[in-house]
């Protein structure tokens, strides 16, 4: 038997999804999955697996007429099993089967970028897996009941749109089984407001969620002590609520004279709002991105690289990062030694690690977008810059030119999607664990900064 326990907990992350990526690939390349009369190629294989494994929704074949109904389930468990979590899922085996949970699963857990809540390491996986099949179970109630009376779907295929459609939002993929994604839904509310809901309830992250939770069980009974609200939550909230407030705002602005001219005002809201919640994790589009203004692109790259809330479905660096870097610049500009967020003390090493996330996902981008360009000179640097970040923030929009890249260019995109479901929340883990006493301190010496 190999020996895995010199992987550690963040390598040990790493290498399981990669196992879901290839066991998805050569799945993907039965003849069973493709309406096609032969063996699926590797490359389209492995990019609509690793999309799906890292949660982005990014596709070099249309979902919905390429692959059958069996390789459609196979995207969708892939979908499924990377929103939950390798080390998650082998949490639940571990508890289910011996009762109990080691403490290298916890640290496996924490490793993953869903740290263990407080309650104790069971309740969090009996919380996340009861959260998000109840979550995905009511927007697929809602969608299915909306597409039989208004599409005419018959009960199977409102069962499986619904479904489809409900676990790609909440573990925010952006996955749809349609060729124009949500285009012909740009329109209804019924079917745009229940998939934002589920891409932000997804994105907000379970730490928040099972804190909301127990704050409400803590107003419902006598004489129980309802505890502030944590710096995580509501870091998460308010800069989600401003990111969706100001993103809505800013599409209307931006497209109000061009993918959204000609609409009534309600549908243009609808769809301002859409393109405001999509692009910080998701993926889904209800406006062709291809006929988008630059400026629309360029805020739809802040979005994406900012992402939704920590310890969930979402992509990005996440919004606490982001807030902790505002802080940061914030007290710098304000003379203050130290990092306050909400009447709470940052600690530096946490200022450290947002400083080394944040720069850690430009690099990434940079170098992908550097390559495309080189691989692919006939794209705009627009197309590009969309394309790349979208990868490495596991969003999935794109202006439509991800299936005409190169070979090499989809390889990178995928080694970018991969380091953008793994690498962020690994990187973490490893700064934190190579903690140390450092039992000596260099002489001190100010450079020139700016």
């Amino acid at each position: 038997m190999v020996k895995i326990s010199w992987l550690g907990p963040a390598r040990l992350t790493a290498v399981g999804f990669m196992a879901l990526i290839l066991t998805g690939t050569l799945l993907l390349m039965l003849p069973i999955s493709a309406h096609v009369p032969h063996w699926t190629p590797f490359l389209p294989a492995f990019f609509t697996a690793t999309s799906a494994v890292s949660l982005t929704g990014l596709i070099v074949e249309d979902t919905g007429s390429y692959w059958t109904h069996f390789g459609q389930c196979v995207i969708l468990a892939l979908i499924q099993l990377g929103g939950l979590g390798i080390m998650s899922l082998a949490s639940l085996s571990g508890m289910l089967l011996t009762g109990r949970v080691s403490l290298k699963a916890r640290a496996a857990g924490a490793a993953e970028g869903r740290p263990i809540v407080e309650g104790g390491i069971r309740r969090t996986l009996t919380f996340t897996f009861l959260f998000t099949f109840a979550a995905e179970a009511a927007v697929a109630l809602v969608v299915g009941v909306r597409g039989m009376a208004h599409y005419g779907w018959t009960g199977p295929q409102a069962v499986w749109e619904g479904t489809f459609h409900a676990v790609s939002a909440f573990n925010n993929a952006g996955f749809s089984t349609y060729s124009d994604n949500l285009v012909g839904f740009a329109a209804d509310p019924w079917i745009l407001l229940p998939l934002a809901a589920a891409i932000i309830g997804g994105g907000l992250g379970y730490p928040v969620h099972a804190e909301f939770l127990r704050r409400v069980r803590a107003r419902l009974t006598v004489r129980a002590r309802v505890h502030h609200a944590s710096v995580t939550a509501r870091m998460t909230l308010w800069a989600s609520a401003v990111l969706v407030v100001g993103g809505t705002a800013f599409m209307w602005a931006s497209e109000s004279r061009g993918v959204l001219a000609g609409m009534p005002a309600g549908q243009r809201l609808l769809n301002a709002f859409f393109m405001a919640v999509s692009p910080r994790t998701a993926g889904f589009n209800a406006i062709d991105y291809g006929q988008a203004h630059p400026v629309t692109l360029m805020g739809t790259d802040v979005l994406m690289y900012i992402g939704g809330g920590s310890a969930g479905t979402a992509g990005g660096i996440k919004v606490t990062t982001a807030c902790v870097l505002l802080a940061a610049m914030v007290a710098e500009f304000r003379g203050r030694d130290d990092v306050a967020i909400g009447h709470r003390r940052i600690p530096t090493a946490a200022v450290r690690q947002a400083l080394v996330l944040a720069f850690f996902g430009i690099a990434v981008i940079a170098v992908g977008v550097g390559l495309l360009r080189a691989f692919d000179p006939q794209f705009t640097a627009d197309q590009v810059m969309l394309e790349v970040t979208s990868a490495f923030a596991t969003v999935g929009l794109s202006t439509g030119i991800t299936a005409s890249l190169s070979a090499p260019s989809q390889i990178i995109l995928c080694f970018i999607m991969y380091l953008g479901r793994v690498g962020p929340t690994t990187l973490i883990a490893a700064l934190a664990a190579r903690a140390v006493t450092q039992r000596f301190s260099y002489p001190e010496e100010r450079p020139f900064i700016g």
